[in-house]
């Protein structure tokens, strides 16, 4: 077991959190402000400061690495490899989307469900997979465009739990669906605890000079080619 920083800038919601021996020693978190860049590393600052820690004693810098806020996962990814930099420590990369499926475990454990995270893109467009109990991907990480019969097969198989703030936007196009629910959902920093202390078991480091954030498509620039 490890003492783990982790870093989750993806979304509009920005926040840092301590995890040692499987639990969470802290987490500060920004509901309000989107310049992630002006309060992350405050955020680590103070929840070091406020555990006595050091960060020499840090194993490792984990970060949400995507899909979501192009802009977001740069600050996070950057702040992230940064201090790995500095600080001389590993650095460990969780998909945004599986960080989303497993605090959603957390919240409703169950065997028999599927967890599908939705992170709003724009019009009706989501950052999406879907997950089994085992966080395996049974619909692997994509940007979709929500249509009537999106998950239609998922949904017989399994109930299916839809989360995220691009949750709403299928809500209102599914209608009522028995196999569905919409469980109220506040991304944090640390749901990826799980996922990195795996990788860093795993030893799944990433190299710090030339790691880059899971986009999943390109940056879209408004009256641009």
């Amino acid at each position: 077991m490890a003492l783990i920083l982790l870093i989750d800038t993806a979304t509009a919601t920005g926040s840092v959190s301590l995890s040692q021996n499987g639990k969470t020693l802290g987490t500060l978190q920004n509901n309000e402000q989107r310049d992630h860049a002006a309060t992350i590393t405050l955020f680590i600052r103070q929840l070091l400061h406020h555990h006595g820690l050091h960060h020499r004693q840090l194993d490792a810098v984990a970060v949400s690495a995507g899909p979501g806020s192009y802009t977001g996962l740069r600050v996070g990814v950057a702040t992230a490899k940064g201090l790995c930099y500095t600080w001389q420590k590993p650095l460990l990369a969780v998909s945004t989307l599986q960080m989303m499926a497993a605090g959603m475990q957390r919240q409703r454990p169950a065997e028999e469900v599927y967890y599908a995270p939705m992170i709003d893109a724009r019009r009706m467009e989501v950052f999406t997979a879907v997950y089994n109990a085992r966080l395996e991907p049974v619909l692997e990480p994509q940007a979709m465009v929500l249509q009537p019969g999106s998950f239609h097969d998922l949904m017989t198989e399994k109930n299916t739990l839809f989360f995220g703030d691009g949750a709403p936007k299928w809500q209102g196009l599914l209608g009522e669906h028995t196999n569905s629910e919409f469980p109220p959902y506040r991304i944090s920093a640390e749901h990826m605890m799980p996922l990195a202390e795996k990788a860093f078991a795993d030893k799944d480091f990433k190299d710090v000079a030339y790691f880059s954030p899971y986009y999943i498509k390109p940056f879209f620039t408004p009256g641009k080619p």
